[in-house]
């Protein structure tokens, strides 16, 4: 259980694995979540179901590099074994009939927008897909939102792939041309934050999913709350899916930000271990 099936690289800091685990693969929903551990010394971080291959029992998992516990969770290979793999968690994104549907994701954010996409597709829905990052290797599951999507737009801050501007952008030009009955926005906070004003602006509701800090998944902690609607939610529990128009996003984007030098200081540590390590073999 929770062998690991397949893996690569995406990018210099972002990795896909496949793991074994047939409960997870056969109830996991799209929008849900799971908690993971790489090893009995590890954080317990929250890593988006993907996609599952409810045959072969697999569930797949896009993660960034951004502290210690990513960083193990990304030198394990094919055949290793992931310590913990809990779930699935979280509500289920809202998923029926709509009419005309746009998602945005921006950066390792369309890791957790790609099942949405795709369960919107298997609705019925008509969906338009925008796509998001700062540069062509960042824009990840292309392929796989296109073959989901009736339309598919690839915004990059340079232009490498796609066309240059950002995904707001985008979504001016979409709301403009047609009517669209809902629209969902993840990926980085300030990205979510202005999606959700452009949204706003022409009346269409925006789901949004939250990724605040989590430890134990089932609302215990505390660690995920966020204020949605003038009262106090738990991302795990009550989320992560809210209306982006009920976020407090300064509260949000402020809180996002308080372990940011200690997951710096806590990598760049453990990197030096692991040269430390590969020197004295």
């Amino acid at each position: 259980m929770n062998k690991i099936t397949k893996c690569q690289q995406l990018s210099e800091n972002e990795f896909d694995i496949w793991v074994e685990a047939p409960r997870i693969a056969n109830k996991g929903l799209p929008g849900q979540f799971l908690i993971v551990r790489a090893d009995e010394f590890s954080e317990r971080i929250p890593l988006t179901i993907v996609d599952t291959n409810k045959k072969e029992g697999t569930i797949q998992l896009i993660f960034q590099v951004i502290g210690k516990s990513t960083a193990k969770l990304a030198t394990l290979q094919a055949g290793d074994t992931i310590a913990d793999v809990s779930g699935p968690l979280g509500v289920a994104a809202d998923i029926k009939q709509y009419g005309t549907v746009l998602l945005v994701g921006g950066g390792v954010g369309i890791a957790a927008l790609y099942p949405i996409v795709k369960g919107l597709k298997e609705a019925g829905n008509r969906v338009i897909t925008i796509l998001g990052a700062k540069t062509a290797e960042l824009v990840i599951l292309q392929d796989e939102c296109r073959a989901v999507s009736d339309e598919l737009i690839i915004m990059t801050d340079d232009g490498t792939l796609g066309r240059k501007g950002l995904v707001t952008n985008a979504m001016e030009e979409v709301y403009t041309r047609e009517t669209i009955d809902q629209t969902w926005a993840i990926g980085p906070s300030m990205m979510m934050k202005f999606c959700t004003a452009v949204a706003s602006d022409h009346d269409v509701p925006v789901f949004v999913s939250l990724n605040p800090i989590m430890i134990d998944g089932t609302g215990m902690c505390g660690g995920c709350r966020v204020t949605v609607a003038d009262s106090i939610k738990f991302a795990c529990v009550d989320g992560p899916e809210f209306l982006g128009t009920e976020v407090n996003w300064d509260e949000f984007i402020q809180r996002m930000k308080q372990y940011q030098t200690e997951e710096t200081d806590s990598l760049t540590m453990y990197q030096k271990e692991q040269m430390a390590h590969g020197e004295t073999k």
